[in-house]
């Protein structure tokens, strides 16, 4: 039997246009509630929801109808502007990307914002949906499709399908399972050392839990090259924060892999593709409410020293996005502060220097900086953190 394809596909876009009723009809799933019931009685907080497309003829379907063709990931990116760093971490471990764009509403800032996040992080395979169809007439869906084409023609994104959707009625679901099912597969590096990016950590056992019943903390994320088996050894860095006397140090943790799951299903061994749960020898006090989100895991003595500075080649956006008000991007200065994304990480650093685009950080929260690793930049403008363009760590 051959081993099915497996995607993390991420559902960004503006507020209210309808993710979550569009995840809910893909996967029978409401990811609002972040949870996910595996075997063996436990409960992982997950933003994600999984779904297999099976196709019966010519119509797609996930309701086991045919032959299965491919195993999806669904990572929910919120949409609210205040969560742009989330939605950074949610684009760092997705392959491809759903954007929604409310057919009564249309192109919404957070709507430019979330599809300048996608390029900065380098994700290309885009499908657009134009969902809320059944709240306009005839003639608003055309006018509102042309707008979309408009929004997208001098981006990576001018030949992206574009479906016309109901959500909320089942309109045309099948065709972006069709879609979804065309999309490349990205070439999985497995041969090398295992990076695993956490982008969620948790305790799983109920109050109460007998000592001798405890379940150990689990990681959530997904692996982005390697592999990784029941039984190894890892080390997640930066690991640990320790606050003493004002100053805060890491301690990189070392633990051991007891349980693996894909979804619901309990796995042996796990290659890059699909959102993951590894459940760990760690006391659960040190994974409870995301506190190791951001972190990397590897094998143990594979990943490096975690880094307070950091030099990365920047790319400025031309206007500010995430504003209803047109405002032009103002060049980088020293000591100003920057929020900055690597991987699942989200990081504040200081501008040391500048030399034409690239530029040199002190960063407030340690990160592993992985020479080469995409960076999306934001800048403090109203107490909100915008995205103004994106980078390349190179050292």
């Amino acid at each position: 039997m051959t081993e099915l394809q497996e995607l993390n596909v991420g559902v960004v876009g503006h507020i209210d246009h309808g993710k979550t009723t569009l995840l809910s009809r893909l996967t029978g799933k409401f990811t609002d509630t972040h949870s996910e019931e595996l075997k063996r009685g436990i409960t992982i907080k997950l933003g994600y929801a999984d779904t297999t497309i099976f196709k019966d003829g010519k119509v797609f379907n996930t309701q086991g109808k045919g032959t299965a063709q491919r195993y999806i990931s669904f990572i929910d990116a919120p949409g609210h502007e205040m969560l742009m760093a989330t939605m950074l971490s949610g684009a760092a471990i997705i392959d491809a990307a759903i954007l929604v764009i409310a057919a009564n509403e249309g192109v919404k800032p957070q709507t430019k914002e979330h599809f300048m996040a996608l390029q900065a992080k380098k994700i290309k395979n885009i499908i657009i949906v134009q969902n809320k169809i059944d709240l306009v007439s005839k003639q608003q869906a055309l006018k509102n499709y042309k707008e979309i084409k408009e929004f997208v023609k001098k981006t990576i994104c001018k030949d992206c399908p574009i479906i016309p959707m109901s959500a909320q009625q089942g309109v045309n679901i099948d065709l972006l399972l069709e879609e979804l099912c065309k999309l490349e597969i990205p070439k999985r590096e497995t041969n090398t050392a295992p990076i695993f990016l956490i982008a969620r950590s948790f305790d799983i056992n109920k109050p109460g839990t007998e000592i001798n019943n405890l379940r150990g903390g689990v990681l959530g994320g997904i692996l982005k090259k390697g592999k990784l088996k029941i039984g190894d050894e890892l080390e997640i860095k930066p690991g640990l924060s320790i606050k003493k006397a004002n100053q805060t140090t890491y301690q990189t943790l070392t633990t051991k892999i007891l349980s693996l799951y894909k979804g619901s299903k309990s796995v042996k061994e796990i290659l890059p593709g699909a959102s993951i749960s590894i459940e760990t020898e760690l006391d659960p006090f040190l994974t409870k409410t995301d506190s190791l989100t951001g972190s990397l895991v590897s094998t143990t003595n594979r990943l490096p020293e975690i880094s307070h500075n950091i030099t990365i080649k920047s790319k400025l956006f031309d206007e500010v996005l995430g504003t209803e008000e047109k405002r032009k991007v103002e060049p980088l200065k020293t000591k100003e502060m920057l929020m900055l994304n690597a991987s699942t990480t989200i990081t504040v650093g200081t501008i040391e220097t500048i030399k034409d685009d690239e530029i040199k950080l002190l960063l407030n929260i340690p990160i592993v900086a992985m020479k080469g690793d995409n960076v999306g930049i934001a800048r403090n403008i109203n107490n909100h953190w915008r995205l103004i363009g994106f980078g390349e760590i190179i050292e």
